[in-house]
């Protein structure tokens, strides 16, 4: 990596943009950097570091951003630092510039702009520079990837601040290893132990809940086996575990299969005791059943005895009963005809008594041959009635005629005065929508010309307003400007006065013996003295702050006005010079003449409706106009032919209507007639023939009774039996016989008279013993089961059990392996002689490497006195550390590096730097760094020594390496050509550069 340019721009110390010509620097080989305390020498790194890595380095890095601003900076200017770099054969330019903050544009108050980064490589061929990124991520990689390290390796690599080596130096093995691990990055070595401890803890965890879920299966196998299997005493973790828990589990199942063995024969000898018991109880059983089937039979044949009487008068009444149906249907029909008559009687009575007081006496016939004589008078009418039908039809279609004609004239009435008004109509109706449309087209152009009215007259009202607010600011700036130039005056009047009285304000530290810090004496004859208006510091610094707050004001002041006077103008180019009143009311009769004509616009559309409403209305009108004259035409013919079908018809309905109001009245009475005289007639007839019919009824229910052997028919009446009767003494009768039958048919039983003639049997006994055989059976086949259950679960958790010992196995294998390596690498094993864990390992290699080549460099700079070694001696806690000593030629003795003096520090610690620069950028890659930087520690050394540490930083050019030295020691201006000079004034520093 080889820097060629770096711009500043009010950036730390520095006010305004200066430029710092690496190239030129460079050509010396060794350059120096100095300037006065506080110049910014170490700001020139800072921005160097800020640039690659958009942070500084060190203690610096916190609160960046806002606070790497420049004090003396405009308002105005922004912080930016702009590197031209080469690396990794790469030319490359990268700009920063970190968050900004400035007032705001518009309103009061400040707003912070975002950091922005660039990055450009120089084309070579085409000899442009071309744009590769914005973005902060994407460059912070690129970046990191070239140089090949971290912020924190490129400031002990590139910067080599003397401070932290000679701490280094002094420092013990924990923070040296906390130095080395960053810039060697042996995190990843340290996570290999993280990671190993994390493996053992879980493969322990894995192994431990192994155990507990193989104690867990021990302890239901204990549960399951009841008394017999005793648990090992071992915790989880233990040796030994998995052993004793299979040899308890397979003698639990040896002594669960020999009580399966004992079980199963205690069933069977249950289960032939139970089928003992039940045959004896089959047998009781069937002697109590037959012993009680015969003394059942017996009682029945004692309830037979008794009822035998009735038994006997059923037997007769069912006889009696069948005797009387063989006159039962002589007894239906004599009922039948009896009934008939009286019916028959009834109906004529019924008819005669609606009939004229002449036809009382008729009989059958006579009543016959009247009946006919009125159906013929009624058939003669017929005719009669289809001609009154007519007329009334005829009288009908005269009267609808006549309401036509009516309503045909109210037609032609209102539709001739409609028609006499539609042109007037049709013309007004035509010129509200010419007047619409007129309106639409005016209310068209009339928008168009509204909003920029309206836009003028915003902008005019605005003008106006602007107008008084920048003469009131160019007042306020004026103002501010005079407070910041009096602020200013006077503070510079206030540090004039303390610069002139400062001799006094630096006798008041003085103290005899003590060396004065402008000439170095030790006595003081005249110190001077403070006078009455002596300005001190603190007077000075309210000054400044004063000035300053004047000069932000008048800038926020200038701002504002601008943004007053920016606003203006744009007014002033929209409104022009025409007064506002005057653009208010020409908008407001825009507005108003706009209204008018959208509002006459609105009535277009309804106007067309009522056109198109009109135009159908007068279609309608004339063609019913058209059809009423048709109707009327033709209408006359009609109404005349319907007169002479009318009078024809009157003459023929008078002549047929006779004495009735009508025809249809006559035949109505010839009709009722008719039927009258056609009913008493056929009740005459029904009268006579039922009566006959009851006569030769009456012969032969007598003949029947006397042959059935009944005195009389109502003897015969009463012994008859109706259905159900009858059906009921046939089943008593048939229940009977059934019960006699079954009950002889029991008592002639051999089994159970042999039964009846034995002992009674005793069924509660032989219940009660099949009873408790079979409990016995149960509780045999519950214990049975219980063994088999036991059985079954000692050999299913033993299964699991010895899985689980053989998936247990590799676990505990993984286990033992992990532990020995983390024991290992956290240096806790035995295996680990020096107790060193494997970070602190890789470091002491490191470490040795970084003493090995510091080493070639100390021993110049010492005259080859020196010599530095890494020691690996344990320290704290009994393990090996990261010791670093210093082996003396002169004494021979090797000692630890704390005991060396100032100045042998300070040419050790740069020897350890620069041997560590040489590593770490082995370790990076082997990227080439070509600018190194040394800041301050020169000032401890000697003449001689600085000449041998100068010679050493000469010797770096040899491998075309460029040394800038950070220093304000005076005799390294007049050794060292190349110089970067710092000056620090009241506006900021400069940079003042010289080959």
């Amino acid at each position: 990596m080889r820097l060629h340019r770096l711009d500043l721009t009010a950036f730390g110390p520095f006010g305004g943009t200066q430029r710092v010509d690496f190239d030129e620097l460079s050509t010396a080989g060794l350059f120096l950097l100095h300037g006065p305390t506080g110049a910014g020498k170490t700001s020139v790194l800072d921005a160097v570091c800020y640039a690659l890595y958009g942070s500084v380095p060190g203690a610096r890095q916190n609160g960046q951003g806002l606070t790497l601003r420049s004090d003396h900076a405009a308002p105005g200017v922004r912080t930016e630092v702009t590197l031209d770099l080469t690396v990794a054969g790469r030319r490359l330019e990268i700009t920063r510039q970190p968050p900004h903050e400035r007032p705001k544009k518009r309103g009061t108050g400040v707003t912070v702009d975002k950091a922005q980064t660039w990055l450009r490589e120089y084309d070579a061929a085409a000899g442009v520079w071309k744009d590769l990124s914005r973005s902060h991520q994407e460059i912070g990689e690129e970046i990191t990837q070239l140089l090949g390290m971290s912020r924190e390796q490129f400031c002990q690599v590139v910067l080599l601040p003397q401070g932290d080596f000679a701490r280094f130096l002094r420092a013990d093995a924990e923070a040296r290893g906390r130095l080395l691990g960053r810039l060697f990055d042996t995190r990843r070595f340290a996570e290999v132990e993280k990671r190993l401890v994390e493996r053992r803890r879980a493969a322990e965890a894995r192994v431990r809940e192994g155990d507990a879920a193989l104690l867990a299966d021990a302890h239901r196998m204990q549960q399951a086996a009841g008394d017999t299997m005793e648990l090992p005493e071992l915790a989880p973790g233990e040796p030994g575990l998995a052993d004793a828990v299979l040899t308890a589990a397979a003698l639990a199942r040896s002594t669960a299969r020999e009580r399966l063995t004992v079980a199963e024969c205690g069933r069977l000898a249950a289960a032939s005791a139970q089928a003992a018991a039940d045959r004896a109880l089959d047998d009781v059983r069937e002697l109590a059943r037959l012993q009680g089937r015969f003394e059942e039979a017996t009682g029945r044949a004692r309830r037979l005895e008794e009822r035998a009487g009735e038994h006997q008068a059923a037997r007769t009444r069912l006889e009696r009963g069948r005797k009387a149906e063989a006159v039962a249907p002589a007894l239906d029909l004599r009922d039948a005809a009896d009934a008939e008559h009286r019916r028959a009687a009834e109906a004529e009575a019924r008819a005669r008594a609606a009939l004229p007081e002449r036809f009382a006496e008729a009989g059958a016939a006579g009543l016959a041959a009247a009946a006919r004589r009125a159906a013929e008078e009624l058939g003669g009418l017929e005719s009669a009635r289809r001609g009154e039908r007519r007329l009334a039809e005829l009288t009908d279609e005269r009267a609808r005629l006549d309401r036509q004609e009516r309503a045909d004239d109210d037609v032609l009435t209102e539709t001739e005065s409609w028609l006499a008004d539609w042109d007037t109509t049709r013309t007004a109706l035509r010129e509200r929508i010419e007047s619409a449309q007129e309106a639409a087209a005016r209310a068209e152009r009339l928008a168009v010309r509204i909003e920029p009215a309206q836009r003028k007259l915003r902008a005019a009202r605005l003008r106006d307003r602007l107008t008084g607010e920048a003469e009131t600011a160019r007042a306020r700036v004026r103002a501010a400007e005079q407070r910041a130039l009096d602020a200013r005056a006077h503070w510079l009047d206030l540090k004039e006065q303390r610069l002139d009285g400062i001799a006094a304000e630096l006798a008041a530290h003085l103290s005899d013996g003590a060396p004065c810090a402008v000439c170095g004496a030790t006595e003081h004859p005249a110190p001077a003295r403070k006078d009455a208006g002596h300005i001190d510091r603190e007077a000075e610094d309210r000054a400044l702050a004063a000035q300053q707050d004047a000069a932000e004001t008048h800038g926020r002041e200038l701002r504002r006005l601008a943004d007053v006077e920016r606003e203006l103008a744009a007014a002033l180019a929209e409104a022009g010079e025409t007064p506002a009143e005057t653009l208010a009311v020409e908008a407001g009769e825009l507005e108003r003449d706009h209204e008018e004509a959208r509002r006459e616009a609105g009535a277009l559309h309804s106007a067309r409706e009522e056109l198109r409403a009109a135009e159908q209305e007068h279609e309608r009108r004339t063609a019913a106009q058209r059809d009423a004259a048709v109707r009327a035409a033709s209408r006359i013919g009609h109404r005349e032919r319907l007169d002479s079908e009318r009078a024809t018809l009157e003459e023929e309905l008078a002549q047929a209507r006779g004495a009735a109001h009508s025809v249809a009245a006559r035949a109505e009475q010839l009709e009722r007639q008719v039927r009258l005289l056609t009913a008493a007639a056929d009740g005459a007839r029904a009268a006579e023939d039922s009566a006959e019919r009851l006569k030769v009824a009456d012969g032969r229910l007598d003949e029947a009774a006397f042959r059935a052997g009944f005195d009389t028919p109502r003897a015969a009446a009463d012994a008859l039996l109706d259905d159900t009767a009858h059906r009921e003494l046939q089943r008593r009768l048939d229940a009977w016989q059934s019960e006699e039958a079954a009950v002889r048919a029991v008592l002639a039983e051999p089994d159970t008279v042999a039964a009846a003639q034995r002992p009674p049997a005793d069924l509660a006994t032989a219940e009660r013993t099949a009873a408790e055989a079979a409990e016995r059976l149960r509780r045999a086949s519950s214990a049975q089961d219980a063994a088999a259950r036991r059985c079954a679960e000692l050999d299913q958790l033993s299964a699991r059990a010895a899985d689980g010992v053989r998936r247990l196995a590799p676990l505990r294998d993984e286990y033992d392996r992990v532990a020995r390596l983390a024991g290992l690498t956290a240096g806790t094993s035995a295996d680990n002689e020096r107790k060193m864990r494997l970070e602190a390992y890789v470091l002491a290699a490191r470490l040795e490497q970084v003493a090995a080549a510091a080493t070639a460099r100390l021993q110049r700079m010492s005259s080859g006195r020196y010599t530095l070694v890494h020691s690996d001696d344990r320290a704290g806690r009994g393990r090996s550390g990261l010791g670093l000593h210093v082996v003396d030629a002169w004494t021979g003795r090797e000692r630890d590096t704390a005991t060396l003096s100032g100045g042998e520090t300070f040419f050790a610690s740069l020897a350890l730097a620069l041997g560590l620069a040489d590593v770490v950028t082995d370790e990076a890659g082997g990227v080439r760094l070509d600018t190194l930087f040394i800041d301050e520690g020169f000032g401890s050394l000697d003449e001689q020594t600085l000449d041998e540490v100068l010679d050493v930083l000469d010797s770096l050019r040899e491998r075309d390496r460029s040394v800038g030295i950070v220093s304000h020691v005076a005799d390294l201006r007049r050794r060292v050509h190349a110089q970067l000079e710092i000056v620090k004034g009241r506006s900021g520093s400069t940079l003042r550069q010289r080959s």
